[in-house]
């Protein structure tokens, strides 16, 4: 990208520039932010986009395995306390020839 042409008038400490001239400059550091952002996250490659979407890929299927893991271990614990309790009132009603 070619740097903006250097024509503005200096009033005190103040800098003026034409709107069009700043806004190029904006861009410009803009730009070089965001690439060294990139680099600093070591996605420079132009690679970023699809790395970007692997990462949220990958976060999206740990949280569907985590909530997967969390339903299932409700399950299981609901699970063993309805047997327990079919256990126990087999046992209290003598349906399995234990008590007296």
């Amino acid at each position: 990208m070619s740097e903006p042409s250097v024509d503005f008038a200096r009033e005190g400490d103040a800098v003026a520039l034409p709107r069009e001239e700043f806004e190029a400059l904006l861009d410009a550091a803009a730009e070089r932010g965001a690439r060294q952002c990139l680099a600093h996250l070591g996605l420079e490659n132009g690679h970023a986009a699809r790395d970007i979407r692997e990462l949220r890929d990958l976060l999206e299927a740990w949280r569907d395995a985590r909530h997967t893991v969390w339903q299932t271990t409700v399950k299981m614990i609901t699970t063993g306390i309805l047997a327990a309790l079919l256990v126990g009132a087999a046992i209290k009603l003598k349906l399995m020839g234990g008590g007296q």
